[in-house]
């Protein structure tokens, strides 16, 4: 398995879905594991998940602003999302695991890594976590500044190109939602797509006792190196919060989440409060209602899961339930305008009985459909479903 982060400690999406896959993996698989680090401190965390993989391998990944990043990224084809895991040496200690030992197949998280496996006959699982020229195009196209936004267009059609043509070499590709299969088929009608979505830890989210305050508290929950993160609680902040004000004077706004930027801290006021917590759980069991206001798809949708798994009501736009079969009223409240989202947010904090007729609703669908060991399955069904047989490797060139 090969992965653009190490799968520990579980602070985005991504490192939660990995680290709850090879957990319950790990009693029929023999993993080696294969990840890019930002610092060398993360090491300190390779005894946690050697209680899963046989074998663990880590290598720096380029920062995105790097010169050499830069200098890559603007000479090659290939797009900057890509030049940061490109690397010679990946390659080589790849090439040297495949000679020395037998394997049935290689999981590839996210279409960027792909670029380090050599042209070989093991058949490879691409996993998309998201559509990333989605993602990309939906920021640059928020930008003002021209001469910035054509530059960044560039690269958006290199990672588009790039990306369809991973999921071309992959033997089997796995997204998150239908929805993002439905685009995959769109752009390429005879891909081989199997949906296997995101989860919750439900021993640990269920058991969250909820510790309410006579305040008011709506919760945003996000990792703020991911652009729709940002981009919501800018919307949130200029758009949504200043109604739910004007009906609830006295709410408070909790916003959690890592890699707050200035921008985002410079939100803090007397009813705004900012700041990492080490125990997301913590923060569900003070908060009233889970506001997402999600302006782009794709994603891990963690927040969502988690909120309806611990019993907060959910507020969000269809973008940001995309792909969860929840229904509005019944699963969550879904708004798309700043004046929809207030009003079910406002309606929520006024009237506790609103919220929590959707909370056991949220909870049994979770149970049903969202909790690892049942995902873990399905994945772990995909991966038996591979003979081991000699694949062709012209489609690295196609």
């Amino acid at each position: 398995m090969i992965t653009p982060y190490l799968p520990f400690p579980l602070v985005s999406g991504g490192q939660i879905r990995t680290y709850n896959l090879l957990k319950n993996l790990k009693d029929q698989h023999d993993i080696t594991l294969i990840s890019f680090i930002r610092e060398d401190s993360e090491k300190e965390y390779i005894p946690e998940l050697k209680k899963f993989c046989r074998g663990i391998y880590t290598f720096k990944k380029l920062k995105p602003f790097s010169p050499t990043n830069i200098l890559k990224a603007g000479f090659t084809s290939y797009p900057a999302l890509m030049t940061m895991y490109l690397s010679n040496q990946v390659q080589e200690t790849i090439s040297s695991i495949l000679k020395k030992e037998k394997f049935d197949l290689i999981h590839a998280e996210t279409f960027y890594v792909m670029s380090n496996i050599p042209e070989i006959t093991i058949p490879r699982l691409l996993v998309e976590q998201t559509i990333e020229y989605k993602v990309y195009q939906s920021f640059v196209s928020s930008i003002k500044f021209w001469p910035l936004k054509k530059l960044l267009a560039i690269d958006v059609k290199k990672i588009k190109k790039w990306e369809k043509h991973y999921w071309r070499v992959a033997d089997k590709v796995v997204t998150m939602s239908e929805a993002d299969k439905e685009t995959m088929h769109n752009e390429i009608p005879k891909l081989n797509i199997d949906v296997v979505p995101n989860g919750v830890d439900t021993e640990k989210f269920f058991r969250i006792v909820k510790e309410m305050s006579p305040k008011k508290t709506v919760l945003f929950v996000g990792n703020f190196k991911w652009i729709q993160n940002k981009e919501a609680v800018i919307f949130l902040r200029d758009k949504v919060w200043p109604l739910i004000k004007e009906k609830c004077p006295q709410a408070n706004l909790w916003i959690v989440g890592k890699n707050p930027s200035s921008e985002i801290l410079q939100m803090q006021s007397d009813n705004v409060q900012v700041e990492e917590i080490d125990d997301i759980k913590l923060a569900f069991a003070a908060s009233d209602v889970l506001l997402a206001p999600m302006l782009s798809g794709g994603g891990t949708r963690y927040k969502i899961l988690e909120a309806m798994a611990s019993g907060t009501p959910v507020v969000s736009t269809s973008l940001g339930v995309e792909g969860l079969n929840v229904a509005h009223e019944k699963h969550a409240f879904i708004g798309e305008t700043p004046e929809e989202l207030a009003e079910l947010t406002a309606k929520i904090l006024k009237d506790k009985n609103y919220g929590d007729k959707v909370v056991n609703n949220a909870k049994k669908i979770i149970e049903e459909k969202y909790n690892w060991r049942r995902i873990a399955a399905k994945l772990n069904d995909i991966y038996n479903s591979f003979n081991r047989k000699e694949v062709d490797i012209n489609r690295f060139h196609s």
